[in-house]
């Protein structure tokens, strides 16, 4: 029997494969559609970049300003009349003086110093040479007098705050015609402040009382600072660190390594998974009701802000390290097993080194969330006005204190231009908090990585 064809017949079309040189048009639509999505993952990517440079740009363009304050220097005679009526150089006498007088001290000395300038600005008047000066600046001046009352009597060179109007006239935000429509500055004061800057009595630099100093009241705008906040934040992280790392790795060790597989684990898996989403204001409705009325824990303490914020990061510990445990290859157990370790020992000794690296990257991680939280603090009082730093711990666990994204908040709330540009400050110091605790996690798990 042959393959030879019946005569009259057609021999059959063989059917066209595809090959491996030419490309066939199905082929074709699938590489076309494979770019098509490399275009869209690029396009997304250069999308979210350049909103988060914008982002960035805007923050720190809003924010910088804050870093650097306008000081006015002049010199100032300490009047022994009026700020030791006595004579006695008694401190505990001196403090009966107000800060109205230290005030006074000081309009007498710029007036002295304008005076003598020669100057000749229409319109200018005495008020507004007063009003040149920050109203913080009597406070400082008197501080400084009574850590040393044997400066009474004598001419001192003072660098004190100048007005929040006349900060940001260097800084930009305030203009001569912005000037004419503020009842706060008006225009002879801007010019005055350029005439001074040009003598060098008025010199913008450095601020790093905008780091160290308390808030300030809504009329003082330039003498507020994050020293609080900062202070607040690290008491709440120093709870959290405290509470939440060891029973986060405990409880997550028992149910990944020891608890038996049964319905109670299944429920309570279940509720780990549920919480981690859960609301962050929820938590603080939670601490309310628990820490404040019903244990009577002080309101506006970092101890509340610390249980609170423990409970919210719990959840993220726990699943972050039950994930690091279940990275760990099953053979690395059965290998301990088998050369008589028990299970204590194996998972102490070789899962745990192993599964480090997971459980430090995912508790920095919950730590850096529970920094950047508002909502709940602002339900257990931390909005609050504070103006005296908390003592050390641990009686300052108890003590009113605020927190950084708090007083971000507080900030955004006031009308006066000057508190927006701190609130932009205050959100760059809290995004280098944050990133260094990103980098502490990379470093710290390529640390601790290990091979096998």
């Amino acid at each position: 029997m042959t393959d030879m064809p019946i005569p009259g017949t057609a021999r059959p079309t063989p059917a066209r494969r595809s090959s491996l040189i030419e490309v066939d048009p199905r082929t074709r639509r699938r590489n076309a559609a494979e770019k098509r999505f490399r275009t869209y993952g690029a396009v997304a990517i250069g999308i979210a970049v350049v909103a988060l440079a914008v982002l960035l740009a805007t923050i720190i363009r809003d924010g910088s300003g804050a870093f650097r304050q306008t000081y006015l220097s002049i010199p100032v005679t300490l009047d022994a009349e009026r700020l030791d009526p006595k004579g006695n150089r008694d401190v505990a006498e001196m403090s009966s003086v107000l800060t109205l007088a230290y005030g006074q001290v000081l309009d007498t000395a710029l007036d002295q110093a304008v005076s003598g300038m020669d100057l000749q600005i229409q319109g200018l008047t005495e008020d507004d040479i007063d009003g040149l000066i920050s109203r913080e600046a009597s406070a400082q001046l008197r501080s400084r007098v009574l850590d040393n009352p044997e400066l009474i009597g004598q001419t001192v060179d003072v660098n004190v705050l100048v007005n929040g109007r006349i900060d940001g006239y260097f800084k930009g935000r305030v203009t001569m015609a912005s000037a004419e429509r503020d009842s706060n500055i008006s225009p002879q004061q801007l010019m005055l402040a350029d005439a001074l800057a040009e003598r060098d009595l008025l010199v913008t630099r450095f601020n790093r009382e905008f780091i160290t100093n308390p808030d300030a009241s809504d009329q003082r705008p330039e003498a507020a600072g994050l020293g609080v906040a900062i202070l607040g934040s690290l008491y709440m992280m120093l709870v959290v660190l405290v509470l939440s790392v060891p029973i986060g790795v405990a409880a997550s060790i028992y149910l990944e390594e020891f608890a038996p597989k049964n319905r109670l684990t299944d429920i309570i898996e279940v509720n780990i998974a549920n919480l981690a989403a859960v609301p962050s204001i929820v938590f603080g409705i939670l601490g309310l009701a628990v820490f404040i009325n019903f244990a009577g824990l002080p309101q506006s303490a970092p101890i509340v802000g610390g249980l609170v914020l423990t409970l919210m990061t719990l959840p993220t510990i726990i699943i972050s390290t039950r994930a690091a445990l279940k990275a760990v290859p099953p053979s690395i157990r059965d290998a301990a097993l088998g050369v008589g370790a028990s299970k204590m020992q194996s998972v102490f000794h070789h899962v745990l080194p192993l599964a480090m690296p997971g459980i430090l990257t995912g508790t920095i991680i919950g730590l850096a969330q529970a920094l950047g939280e508002t909502a709940p603090l602002l339900l257990i009082g931390m909005v609050a006005f504070v103006r005296e730093f908390p003592a050390g711990p641990p009686e300052g666990l108890f003590d009113p204190a605020s927190a950084l994204p708090v007083q971000i908040y507080n900030w955004t709330q006031r009308s006066d231009p000057a508190f927006v540009e701190r609130a932009s400050g205050a959100i760059i110091i809290l995004l280098i908090f944050l990133l260094c605790m990103n980098l502490l996690a990379i470093y710290l798990r390529r640390k601790f990585e290990r091979r096998w």
